[in-house]
């Protein structure tokens, strides 16, 4: 009679196709990194012991439900119904496959591998930000169409150390040992400048199998962006850019700087933006949207109109935080409305120059502050409604947009009010992701806006 088998068999077992070659590969580290990006996009989770690692892909991690939905300071938000409505239960949370990388900054072998959360009943959690970008990809999968998407993210070096009011500082160039204090966009310099940190974050791409291939000195002193290759896999996508924002986070830290992703950490400076471009392939593989810019593909036409009309609804996924909207200011490049153009960057859905084959949508809007996983979500939802609606987006913007169209300023509460009224929300992501996200920004604006700030005792504390 054979044997039953035994225990790490059965963990052995566990262990997907994709992630197969990596577990032999990280044979010899020594932790694992087990991480759940969250509705802010900050990654929680536990660090395990690589013997550990079959366990955890056979029987799954505990972790708190309300992990998914804590606000920015990492404080439980009761009004979610996540908290002690429930116990502050507990959820088994499995690893992603296909999610299991090397952490190659690490001084020690490390992994690390992401995490999805499940329900009560063994399925997915309806509210994980993955999840809600899973569930609106099967719905293309039903009408034969594939997203492509690529990534861009743009970011900010900054000093360790703060100035002496407690503000960001840009880096001291590590070539000539000045401070930068001058813009240079696109500046070649820049980058040979700074070359050990981009080398060190490509490397680290490498390592984990990241595909980022374009990094540029952008619109500040001390700002970047690094550009991810397409996939067709709108998932896998997000994770490389997950991956990546920690990886230049580590890679920063190492170099005696720090990595910030926050839209607009200066206000005499360019904000930091998240860009999605996407296209879209139907059952042949054939790109929906190729077309000539003097005769715009219909498909083109009705997915930039969805994104219009969503655009107000979807704001709060694109916009999480206060300092997102301090973003939006005239001729810095961020669009203040929902116009679109051909190889055009004051527009918000901007047709990037390319071959007809190639042709696809560029979303502008959101900061590099937001969730990846929902941003995406967001903008694949939207061209989706228009798809099958047929919404007409008007006539593309030639020239500068500002000048052509009503330039309207967001704000955080109505953001957060049209997101909590909204039916394409409810019916595009569920109710309950719909009430839980909601609830949690809009604990976070009461937060924000009961402090009392530096500049209201600089402006009001002696005059009044």
């Amino acid at each position: 009679m054979r044997p039953s088998p035994t225990a790490d068999t059965a963990a052995v077992a566990a262990i997907p196709v994709e992630d197969a070659a990596t577990v032999q590969a990280i044979d010899g580290c020594e932790m694992v990194d087990l991480l759940l990006p969250d509705m802010n996009g900050l990654l929680r989770g536990k660090r395990i012991t690589r013997d550990a690692l079959e366990k955890v892909y056979s029987d799954g991690v505990c972790l708190p439900m309300s992990l998914i939905a804590t606000d920015i300071t990492g404080n439980t938000v009761e009004e979610t119904g996540l908290g002690y409505d429930i116990g502050d239960e507990d959820r088994i949370c499995r690893p992603v496959p296909g999610s299991l990388r090397a952490v190659p900054w690490s001084p020690r072998p490390m992994a690390q591998v992401l995490l999805a959360m499940e329900d009560a009943d063994g399925g997915m959690f309806e509210a994980n930000p993955r999840e809600v970008l899973r569930r609106v990809l099967a719905r293309y999968a039903e009408r034969g169409l594939t997203p492509v998407v690529a990534v861009e993210l743009e970011f900010y070096l900054f000093d360790q150390r703060p100035d002496s009011d407690g503000r960001p500082e840009a880096t001291i160039n590590p070539v000539t040992g000045v401070r930068n204090r001058s813009t240079q966009v696109y500046y070649m310099e820049d980058l040979n400048d700074y070359r050990g940190f981009t080398d060190a974050v490509a490397a680290a791409c490498r390592a984990q199998k990241i595909p980022a291939d374009t990094a540029v000195a952008e619109y500040a002193p001390g700002q970047f962006e690094v550009n991810l290759k397409h996939r067709d896999d709108a998932l896998q996508a997000c994770d490389d850019a997950v991956y990546l924002k920690r990886a230049i986070k580590a890679v920063a830290q190492q170099q005696g700087a720090m990595a910030s992703f926050m839209a607009k950490p200066r206000v005499d400076q360019a904000g930091s933006g998240m860009h999605i471009h996407v296209s879209v392939l139907d059952r042949e593989g054939k790109n929906i949207f190729a077309s000539p810019v003097d005769a715009p593909a219909e498909a083109l036409k009705h997915a930039i109109g969805g994104l219009q009309h969503n655009a107000s609804d979807c704001l709060l996924l694109f916009a999480p935080h206060a300092n997102s909207y301090r973003r939006f200011v005239l001729n810095a490049f961020v669009p203040l409305n929902e116009c679109w153009g051909y190889n055009n960057r004051t527009v918000a859905m901007r047709i990037p120059h390319s071959n007809e084959a190639n042709t696809r949508i560029e979303h502008r809007i959101a900061g590099a502050d937001a969730n990846i996983y929902l941003v995406t979500a967001a903008v694949l939802a939207g061209m989706l409604e228009g798809l099958e609606q047929q919404r007409d987006p008007g006539p593309p913007i030639t020239g500068n947009a500002y000048e052509q169209t009503e330039n309207r300023t967001p704000f955080w509460r109505e953001a957060i009010r049209d997101f909590l009224a909204s039916d394409f929300i409810r019916t595009q992501f569920g109710a309950r992701f719909q009430h839980i996200y909601g609830q949690q920004k809009l604990k976070e604006m009461h937060s924000f806006y009961a402090e009392v700030s530096n500049l209201e005792y600089d402006w009001y504390l002696r005059a009044v």
